[in-house]
Parts: structure tokens; C-alpha cells; sequence
């Protein structure tokens, strides 16, 4: 199917069915790749794969301490989950004036962006699974004395490893999508650059080539995650 969809995408841009100019072809595309082989893309690569993966383990992190705090203290949990709600509904890309000039304009400012973006996720979502989880075991740890210590340790993250993964699977494409937008802000490398300045010299064939590259990328990570979930699956077992 990929194939004829490739074959049928050059077919028509050739026969001028489409415009080249603004749609790209494949035979364009092919040709901006072997242009960039000399380095430029794999180093474009390496630094908006370097941002996505350090946004997601620090909105990862974040984002499952938080939702502890929040589980552990009804109080708190109360008071601030309408302001996660609203925050979770806010537009990112709308803070990035923000963001750019508390964290500077460079990397720390695009992964702040894709933390922002990631972490209030993680925290709903692990909440949510944290108050889902089985309540008469709880009832029946609390029975014989177990402490809440031991009531989060034995039964809640245990109960939650696949919320968590279920979570880490939306966020890394959150993170991505964190990265490329502060990319578009600030940025002089990135997949997200090229596609700024492939638009900006009206290079359409760069801006599609670094968007298929961004949709691999994409699916990688994604795989990479449920790799990394069955490999915890088969050591710790099933709920």
C-alpha cells in the first residue's frame, strides 16, 4: 500500500495532477536526503531526538511524583486539580513568549516546552489510576495493618505499571510535538528548524522530507516504549 501510494505520488506530480511545487514528489524528496547525508540530518536528528527524550523522562518523572503527592494528600489533591484541568485545556504554544523568557532562548527553553506539554498528562492520568485501584485490597491491607507506605509500594504501583505505560505512550508523542513547537520559536537545529526554513525559502521538498522523517521518529519512539513495557511485562508479570 505504501508503495502505490509512493508510486501514485510521483505519478501525479509528474504528470502535473498536483503541484511539486507545493506538495513535493518522491524523486525530490529522495534527492534533498542524499543532499543532507553529509551529516546536517543526522545531527537535525540527534538534537530534536535529544530534546523529545529529555522533555519525556523529566515530564515522566515529574508528572508520577506529583500524581503521588496528589494521591497522598486528598487536601492538595482538591485544591489543585481544577487548576491542572485548566492548565491540561491551555493551549502550550500559547505560553512560549513565557517560557522563552524565563528558561532563555535555546535548548532549555524547548524542553521546557515539551515538559509543560507531557507533565500535567502524566499527572491526570496516573491520578486516575491511582484512585481506580482496587479498593477491597486496600481495605484488606489496611486490615492487617499495613501502613499507606505500604499500601502505594504493594498494591497502588503495582496495580498502575500499565497506566503508566499506557501514559508514556501518549506522552512521548506529546513530547515531540513540545519539541518541534519550541523548535518553531527558537531553534538553529532541530527537524523543527528545517521545516521553519524550508518554508521560509519555499524549499517545500525540505519541509516534507524533515515531516516523514518526524513521522519515523515518531513511530520509533512510540515502539521503543512498548518495547520497553513488554520486556517489564514478561519480568514483573501481568495485573
Amino acid at each position: 500500500m505504501l508503495i502505490l501510494l509512493i508510486l501514485g505520488w510521483e505519478g501525479a506530480a509528474r504528470l502535473g495532477w498536483i503541484d511539486s511545487f507545493i506538495f513535493s514528489q518522491p524523486s525530490q524528496i529522495l534527492h534533498t536526503y542524499l543532499t543532507l547525508a553529509d551529516g546536517d540530518l543526522l545531527y537535525h536528528m540527534r538534537v530534536t531526538i535529544g530534546e523529545t527524550l529529555a522533555g519525556f523522562f523529566l515530564g515522566a518523572a515529574a508528572g508520577i511524583l506529583l500524581a503521588v503527592l496528589l494521591w497522598w494528600s486528598p487536601f492538595i489533591s482538591k485544591v489543585s486539580e481544577p487548576y491542572l484541568v485548566v492548565l491540561n485545556s491551555l493551549p502550550k504554544i500559547a505560553l512560549g513568549p513565557v517560557i522563552i523568557i524565563l528558561a532563555g532562548a535555546g535548548t532549555r527553553a524547548i524542553v521546557f516546552m515539551a515538559l509543560a506539554i507531557s507533565l500535567v498528562v502524566t499527572v491526570l492520568e496516573m491520578l486516575s489510576g491511582f484512585r481506580d485501584t482496587d479498593q477491597s485490597a486496600i481495605r484488606m491491607a489496611h486490615t492487617f495493618g499495613a501502613t499507606k507506605t505500604q499500601v502505594f509500594c504493594k498494591i497502588v504501583l503495582p496495580y498502575n505499571i500499565p497506566t503508566l505505560f499506557d501514559s508514556l505512550k501518549v506522552n512521548i508523542g506529546l513530547s515531540l510535538v513540545g519539541v518541534i513547537a519550541g523548535e518553531f520559536l527558537v531553534s538553529r537545529a532541530g527537524l523543527g528548524y528545517l521545516i521553519v526554513y524550508g518554508g521560509q525559502v519555499f524549499k517545500m521538498d525540505l519541509v516534507m522530507s524533515s515531516v516523514i522523517i518526524l513521522a519515523v521518529v515518531a513511530a520509533l519512539l512510540y515502539e521503543a516504549v512498548v518495547l520497553v513495557q513488554r520486556l517489564v511485562g514478561r519480568r514483573f508479570g501481568h495485573r
